[in-house]
């Protein structure tokens, strides 16, 4: 039988175990990883040619090549399928391990991912940046 003190250790520890899972947990909360049909991501301009930008409440970021053609990823880990939530440049950083990945290629530049960022079908409609199936 345990002891009074392996006991009241463990149910300490049991919501930081708790916490710990929560945040590597995929789209949490019913949202959707990757957008499931096409989505309106706002216009054009926004994305400078040889720079990107991320869409936060849709799960993917966007970049623009130099010749002007658009790239779209999902901005879901391939480690542990956190969110990503932060891009410097053209540099996505995820905040559960801290791999990053390319947004122009969604090739990872840092481990701990191993497997590039799943690429989602962009195009330019009427001024706007659609993204995801059927786009």
């Amino acid at each position: 039988m345990p002891g009074r003190r392996t006991v009241l250790r463990g149910a300490a520890l049991a919501p930081v175990a708790g916490i710990a899972l929560t945040a590597c947990s995929g789209g949490g909360g019913g949202t959707p990883v990757t957008p499931t049909a096409p989505v309106d991501l706002g216009a054009e301009s926004e994305i400078a040619k040889g720079g990107a930008k991320l869409y936060r409440d849709r799960n993917v970021v966007v970049s623009r090549a130099g010749d002007g053609s658009l790239r779209a990823f999902s901005t879901i880990c391939t480690h542990a399928g956190c969110a990503i939530d932060k891009l410097r440049g053209t540099t996505l950083v995820c905040p559960c391990h801290g791999s990053e990945f390319d947004a122009a290629s969604g090739k990872v530049l840092r481990a701990p991912a191993t497997a590039p960022l799943k690429e989602l079908p962009v195009e330019a409609k009427d001024g706007k940046i659609v993204a995801g199936p059927g786009a």
